[in-house]
């Protein structure tokens, strides 16, 4: 189960990089529109929130040890949301900069605001997909723990008669 632990330390990497760049981008446009009423930047708040839970649980969990492996349901909880935060942001775009996946004529300059809004959604479905992945590969590695687990206890527990 060694590749299980290297893909969850590159995983978890990989998910600690994409929320930091989710918030930096985000929380730059918050700071730019706080003159804003509250309820026209509710979807940037969410995931602004979504992205400091996703950097503060790939922080916790980059700890290579095995009981971060039984937090799977937690990883797939923050999957959805992650999923959630996306829609809500393709949503919010629907349309005005061109296809949502359309990198063509991106150019990383001050003021490109579409190449912003879709970095920001590229990098939330990116993260939704790392953790997915973490917690199929933390369900992987409970399953096979619980039946080596299993089969250890029932060949020890036969009678030596």
């Amino acid at each position: 189960m060694i590749l299980a632990r290297l893909a969850s330390i590159i995983l978890r990497i990989a998910e600690l990089a994409f929320a930091t760049i989710i918030a930096g981008i985000n929380g730059y446009y918050l700071h730019e529109v706080r003159y804003l009423s509250s309820w026209s930047k509710g979807r940037f708040i969410y995931t602004e929130v979504v992205a400091a839970i996703a950097i503060f649980f790939s922080l916790i969990w980059l700890i290579p040890f095995s009981w971060s492996f039984t937090h799977w349901p937690v990883d797939f909880l923050i999957s959805v949301t992650w999923f959630a935060a996306f829609g809500l942001l393709v949503d919010y775009l629907d349309g005005a900069c061109g296809d949502v996946f359309d990198w063509t004529g991106i150019r990383v300059i001050q003021g490109d605001q579409c190449g912003k809004w879709k970095a920001v959604i590229a990098f939330s479905f990116l993260s939704a997909i790392c953790w997915l992945a973490s917690a199929i590969i933390g369900i992987i590695w409970v399953h096979d723990r619980n039946t080596r687990t299993y089969q250890r206890r029932t060949w020890h527990s036969r009678s030596r008669v």
